[in-house]
């Protein structure tokens, strides 16, 4: 099982999604660790990225995921996953997915943005993020949260949305 926490920059992915992995006793994969420096420069310059930035990025990402799944392994991994393509790609290697958008009123986010210091992102991106965003449909097996809520609830919510859909999967699976 592979939790994809996705959003914009600023919404909380890796803080939520390193208590939701401590929750499920998964391994925490951060997105952004496998970006590579050209896309780096390009976001710290204040360019957003194009598919074509982010297609690799994607993929190094799916791949990981791919394999720590078939080592048995549980991962969540912090990906913005934008748009409906990107979680198509990351789901592309058959590895049962949850996505959780973690979501917020794009002033909350901005706030969060600029109250960091220690991020590549400038907040002037924070736009492109936002206008680039399309809400997960039903059939894509996803939870939409409010950031406004503590990352310890968010965290909990999570984690046992995943424990219901695994257990919804082995008993549909007769196991």
């Amino acid at each position: 099982m592979i939790v994809v926490m996705m959003g914009p920059c600023g919404c909380g992915k890796s803080t939520v999604g390193r208590l939701v992995a401590g929750r499920l006793s998964a391994l925490f994969m951060e997105g952004d660790d496998f970006h590579p420096e050209a896309n780096r420069t390009k976001m710290a310059a204040g360019e957003p990225l194009t598919d074509a930035d982010r297609w690799p990025w994607l993929d190094r990402i799916a791949g990981a995921c791919t394999e720590a799944g078939n080592g048995g392994k549980e991962v969540v991994v912090a990906c913005s996953a934008l748009k409906r393509v990107y979680r198509e790609r990351l789901t592309s290697g058959g590895t049962r997915t949850i996505f959780a958008l973690l979501d917020g009123p794009g002033q909350v986010i901005r706030q969060r943005l600029q109250a960091r210091a220690d991020h590549f992102m400038p907040v002037s991106l924070l736009d492109s993020q936002l206008a680039a965003l399309e809400r997960p449909a039903p059939e894509e097996n996803a939870v939409i949260l409010d950031i406004r809520r503590r990352p310890e609830d968010l965290a909990l919510e999570i984690a046992e949305h995943v424990r219901m859909a695994d257990l919804e999967f082995k008993h549909q699976a007769g196991q």
